[in-house]
């Protein structure tokens, strides 16, 4: 499978992480200063959201799905279409479409409406694919990989979506909550990839489920909507697990982490970078980009890493990682080459 296209798109709605975390004050019934603590250790500089900041106050489950539907429909198909441009691609090309999303419900689901709003093809074949967060941006490229070794002549594409900010809960005063409200973001992306052409070329993937670890991460979905689950044990599991994971991975086809050109890592938050790095004994620079996407949008979830995988220039010919770490707890990687 060879990357054609990848773009990821932002709301138009930006605020500084001084002004968002001065709103959330205002929702929350928390001391200010402990929410600004929170806040700042999440290294995010910026985020991009669905709605401004005054419009989130009093927002229930029941309105926060119908913005979701509504926003998540223009922002996908604003990066499938800058997607498809940068790929050289028209949308009757697409015979593929795997949608992928965790913050919000519809049924039909929004890749249905994203089809004929983008101008695909009837017989498009889609998967809607909700659950995986974080992880979903590294497998559902993984998926397409899959399909494209059974169909490598078809053109696949890949769109996440994630609008974060719909599900915050001001009655929820738990650490989780007030870290999520300064840590996530809203945004999109999307990947055309083909079986052959130009771009970077995706070699393997793995995917890797740890059981009993469905506590550390995800949502519990209820009347009030989605609410954050982040177990604070969550940064000691990937110190334990995900070094060891990885590097098997990349012993099955005879490469060391130190013949890694490039890592492209989804920035969880700054505990689990530094972490990943720690793990595989890199220099802070060679997660740059990932640090950037942290600073500059905070953590988008599966569109993270579409963010950083855009603004990547791998060493040609040498190996690169992609990885994203999910709910279950599960991590995501996939082997790539420019």
């Amino acid at each position: 499978m060879h990357i054609s296209g990848v773009k990821s798109v932002l709301p138009d709605h930006h605020y500084r992480q001084e002004e968002i975390t001065e709103a959330v004050a205002g929702w929350v019934d928390v001391d200010v200063d402990l929410l600004r603590r929170f806040h700042h250790a999440t290294g995010v500089q910026g985020r991009n959201l669905a709605l401004s900041l005054d419009e989130y106050a009093g927002l229930d489950f029941t309105a926060a799905n119908a913005v979701y539907m509504d926003v998540a429909l223009d922002l996908a198909g604003r990066a499938l279409s800058s997607a498809l441009e940068a790929a050289g691609r028209r949308p009757g090309e697409v015979d593929f479409l795997l949608f992928c999303s965790t913050t919000g419900l519809a049924t039909p689901s929004l890749d249905a409406r994203l089809a004929q709003q983008a101008g695909l093809r009837e017989d498009v074949k889609r998967l809607p694919v909700f659950g995986l967060g974080c992880a979903a941006g590294a497998a559902g490229l993984s998926r397409l990989h899959d399909y494209l070794r059974g169909n490598p002549d078809h053109v696949a594409a890949l769109v996440c979506v994630e609008l974060c900010s719909l599900t915050a809960q001001p009655d929820d005063l738990s650490v989780a909550n007030l870290v999520a409200s300064g840590l996530f973001g809203d945004g999109a992306g999307a990947v055309v990839a083909t079986g052959h052409g130009p771009g970077p070329e995706v070699l393997d993937s793995r995917s890797h489920l740890y059981p009993g670890t469905e506590h550390l991460m995800g949502w519990q979905i209820g009347t009030h909507g989605f609410r954050i689950v982040l177990d604070p044990g969550l940064t000691g599991f990937v110190e334990k697990t995900l070094g060891a994971d990885i590097e098997a991975f990349l012993a099955d086809h005879d490469l060391t982490p130190e013949q890694v050109g490039t890592w492209i890592c989804h920035p969880g938050g700054p505990k689990i970078i530094e972490k990943i790095a720690e793990a595989l004994r890199l220099p802070r620079q060679a997660l740059a980009v990932t640090w950037r996407s942290l600073r500059e949008h905070g953590n988008l979830s599966s569109v993270s890493v579409l963010d950083v995988l855009e603004h990547t220039t791998g060493r040609p010919g040498a190996p690169a990682v992609l990885l994203a770490l999910g709910p279950g707890f599960s991590a995501e990687l996939v082997l790539m080459r420019w």
